[in-house]
């Protein structure tokens, strides 16, 4: 489970970066995870309380955005939704397939006091 390991670099970035602004608390940490990150939302869920304990996010929400996986087929020039088609171009059916969205994973917002 990897999870637990972004998260606690995650975590000591952040306090890091809050200590050098003089910020006390954060409220919410917003993180954007893709379809086709690697990263299960559900155990970054689960891990986010024990690896916030103790720390000056200890009373942090945790809020997910899930991005869903696009690709561009560079047969044809179209994009479409992964989710259904395994990669391959529902419009030429060609497998010369890019993922252009869904595999990001990012913090996408720190929401501090």
């Amino acid at each position: 489970m990897h999870e637990l390991g972004l998260l606690a670099e995650i975590v000591d970035k952040i306090e890091e970066v809050a200590k050098e602004n003089n910020v006390t608390e954060i409220e919410t940490l917003v993180l954007d995870v893709g379809e086709y990150s690697g990263v299960v939302p559900a155990y970054l869920e689960d891990c986010f309380p024990a690896v916030i304990e103790g720390t000056m996010l200890a009373k942090t929400k945790l809020k997910l955005n899930i991005i869903e996986g696009k690709a561009y087929c560079h047969d044809c020039g179209k994009t479409f939704m992964i989710a259904g088609h395994e990669q391959n171009c529902p419009y030429c059916n060609s497998q010369k397939c890019e993922v252009i969205e869904g595999g990001e994973f990012v913090i996408k917002e720190i929401v501090a006091r």
